[in-house]
This record gives structure tokens, sequence and C-alpha cells, in this order.
């Protein structure tokens, strides 16, 4: 945890170090303003980016960071004269370690955030300034100028159960120790977010906590309650969901199958990566009985989920972890697909056409056509003339819909809606004015009035025609 705390002071622009202003100076607190004091000294820094494809490569740059001291917890004005002036000292004690004076602030009541809010504008002015960037936020942006053509980053959720090692893929797939990992399970408890390219394609990657059986949690820690709830609110903003299993269990465990149901029900793409292969000595058992066993037990609980995307991984020596994001993308494409109404009809017809769906209640059912509503996920629509279809109909559709457009690792959700009736189905056939309608009827009338010299009587017509 000091490790990654180091690091994220070495990459960014403005270090806000808190300390408590009331217990004043401790020796935690003067060896991290100890630590900075060095950080702050360095005017060049060496950074390294890896991808998959290049190899690694040292850059030098100048630095411009700023270090500003926070004295939480001193709410209101009582502090300056409270218990002798005893938080005065610890202020006056904290401004000699260089860093000029503290900023008082109460994070809990939000007293101070103007303060350092106008810390943030001016390092964001100066490093506007400083890259040739338009101070007003109204101008033209020359990161923001584009075709409007540019890919949306992939949202992808790293999903599982403790000590699976979710954190240590994350860490391979960067190539930096930029997520806490290790052997003790429950060390991630809230959900990073991290942005990344992959081959050019902007990623943001979401490393969750482990998720465990309500059963097991310890009623009186709340902690892991909240980091199951971030991490269901990361799937619900993912477009694809990775679920990590450890390999040595050789069967999908009842825990991630409850997984699986989230991502089913959330209506994300999902793929599955069988972490620690390396640790499968048996030769007889290999990788591809592994991910057929892993798609054969999520088809039985979920059949919409069959053949469900399976990537044998290690993430601790990285093999095979390269395969991992191509199947990703793929996934993503498959969630997002649009399909012409035109060539769904023409699947429907022939569908049909091979087993039309089941009479009921002694009317035969028809279907008069499909088309999708939306994708991510996708749903179709079914105007029948009924208003449900037998769930093994339905079953029998999505099993045809997925192997003809390979939508797999995905629920496909077709919706049955009713066709609107005929509205002169029930009616009574209109009254007819005779051969010829209204004009024919006004001619007979003209010529009898002609003939006779008065107009037809109430009640003539008809006497004739009883005639």
């Amino acid at each position: 945890m000091i490790r990654q705390t180091m690091e994220a002071a070495k990459r960014s622009d403005l270090v806000l170090l808190m300390f408590d202003a009331r217990l004043g100076v401790t020796s935690d607190l003067l060896e991290t303003v100890r630590w900075l004091r060095k950080l702050s000294s360095t005017k060049n820094v060496t950074a390294s980016y890896s991808n998959e494809s290049d190899s690694e490569a040292a850059t030098t740059q100048q630095v411009y960071r700023e270090i500003v001291i926070l004295a939480n917890k001193l709410e209101g004005d009582r502090w300056a004269s409270a218990d002798g002036g005893i938080v005065l000292d610890h202020l006056s004690e904290v401004s000699r370690a260089g860093f000029g004076e503290p900023i008082p602030i109460s994070a809990e009541h939000g007293e101070g955030m103007i303060d350092v809010a106008e810390v943030i504008e001016r390092l964001t002015r100066e490093k506007r300034l400083r890259l040739g960037f338009p101070l007003n936020d109204d101008d033209s942006d020359p990161l923001e100028i584009g075709d409007g053509n540019e890919e949306k980053p992939l949202q992808l959720a790293i999903l599982g159960r403790q000590n699976v090692g979710k954190s240590t893929l994350v860490n391979t797939l960067l190539g930096e120790e930029r997520v806490i990992a290790g052997a003790m399970p429950g060390l991630t408890r809230d959900s990073i977010a991290v942005q990344w390219l992959w081959n050019n394609r902007p990623v943001q990657i979401v490393d969750t906590a482990g998720i465990r059986r309500g059963i097991k949690r310890e009623r009186s820690n709340e902690i892991e309650d909240l980091a199951v709830l971030d991490a269901m609110r990361a799937l619900k903003l993912a477009d694809v969901a990775v679920l990590v299993l450890d390999a040595q269990a050789r069967y999908i465990q009842r825990q991630e199958l409850a997984i699986a149901d989230a991502v089913v029900r959330e209506g994300r793409s999902l793929v599955v990566a069988a972490n620690k292969m390396d640790l499968i000595v048996d030769a007889e058992y290999t990788k591809e009985d592994f991910a057929k066993a892993v798609q054969d037990q999520i088809e039985q609980r979920f059949p919409m989920l069959r053949k469900t995307p399976v990537v044998p991984i290690s993430s601790l020596y990285g093999t095979n972890v390269n395969n991992l994001f191509p199947v990703v993308f793929a996934a993503r494409e498959r969630w997002a697909r649009v399909i012409p109404t035109g060539m769904l009809n023409r699947w429907l017809e022939e569908v049909i056409h091979e087993h039309s769906p089941p009479t009921q209640q002694g009317r035969p059912t028809k279907i008069k056509y499909i088309l999708q509503t939306k994708g991510r996920p996708p749903t179709f629509l079914l105007y029948c003339n009924v208003s449900a279809l037998p769930i093994n109909y339905l079953r029998y559709l999505t099993r045809h819909f997925q192997d003809s457009f390979n939508m797999f690792g995905m629920e496909v959700r077709m919706i049955v809606k009713k066709s609107a009736e005929n509205p002169y189905a029930n009616q009574a056939p209109p009254k007819l004015a005779g051969v010829g309608g209204w004009q024919g009827r006004q001619k007979r009338m003209v010529a009898h009035l002609k003939r006779s010299g008065k107009p037809h009587s109430k009640g003539e017509r008809s006497k004739k025609r009883g005639r």
C-alpha cells in the first residue's frame, strides 16, 4: 500500500498531505514529510510505459509538482483559542516542513473546500499556459479536436471471488504495480478504475473487490458489504464483465454462478478468465478440458450463456494474458451489434418454416415480424397474434438466433407483443345508399320528381322494396 501511495505521488501534479490538526505531528507524518521533501527536490523523473507489443521505453521530463498540507478536523473558528492555542502550535510546527502554511479544513462538514479549490484552479491555469492550451473552457481544446468518430473507451469490469487473482491480472495487463495485490484475501476494498490503451484502443479497467456469499460475510463488518455494492455498481457501468475463476477448483463455484447470474440480469456481455492454469500439474487434464467443463456448467445453469468464451490464463506469469483482450473486444462488438430488420425477418421466416409455433387455445399462433429495439444488450420485439409464446419455443428461437448471428456469452432478450387487432373486425357493415351510392340515389330522386311532380314521401321507398 505504501508503494502504491508513493507511485501515485510521483505521477501527480498536486499532492494533498492531510493530518489531524488536533492530534498534531506524529512520527508517521514526519516520515511522510521527509519522503515528500526528497520527492519535491527531484527536478526530473524517469517514467516507463509498456504495452504488450512495445518494449519498455524510458523518458525523462520536467516535473512541476506542488505539495499542500491540509489541517483536518478544524470546524468553525473556536480551535484558534481553545486549549490554550495548542492547535496553533501544531499548525506552526507543520509549517516548518517547507511546504508553506497549512490550509485548515473540516472534511466532515465541508469547511475550507473553497481554499483547496482555489489551489487546484491556480495549478490548472498554470499547466494550461505551460502546455499552450487556452485558459477559457469555452475555447476549443487541442485535445478535443477531432472528426467525432473517436472510439469510446471499453468499460471492463473484473469480477470474481476473493483471492482468485483479479488484481494480479490487472497489474499484468498494465505492466506495472498499479493496484494492490497479494496472497491475503480481501486486500482490494474499493473499485479502482484505470485508463489504458490496448493497441491504440481506449480501455477503462475496473478492478473490483472479491465477492463472497452473504452467509460468509461478517455481520459486524460493513466494509465488505460496501465493497460488494461498489463491485455491483461497476458491473452496471460496464460493457463487458470478465469473471475470473480459480482453475485449481476444477469446476465453477456456486458463488461464481451467482456472479454470472448478476451479469445476465444486468444485460452485460460475459467473458470467463480461467486463472492459475499454471498450478494444474495433471497432464491428462488440459486447459481445453477445463474450458469445456466451465462452458457446460454455465450452460446447464443459464442456457442463454451457452458457448461463453473461456480464456485459460496465468496472471502471475503472464501466460496467455495477451489473448484476453481480443476476446473482450469481440464480445463488446457482438453485444453492441444492431441487425437490420430485413435480415431479421428473413431469419424469422426460415425459422418458422423449420418449426412453426404451437397452437394456443385452438388458434394458430402467427409471428408476423421481428425488429430490434436496441443493442447493449440486444433486445428484439416479436409481433404476434397472441400475447405470449411458450417458453420452450422462445428458447428454440434464442438458440437458433445465437447460432445464426454468433451472439454467444450474453442474454438475447426477445419480447412478445400482441399486434393491434383490426378495429373494423367487430363492427357492422356500413349502410349502403344503393347502386351508385349517394350520387345515384340523388339522380333517382330527381327523376321521380320530374315524373310525378312531387318528392318521395317518408317510407315510400321502403314500401316499394317490400313489394
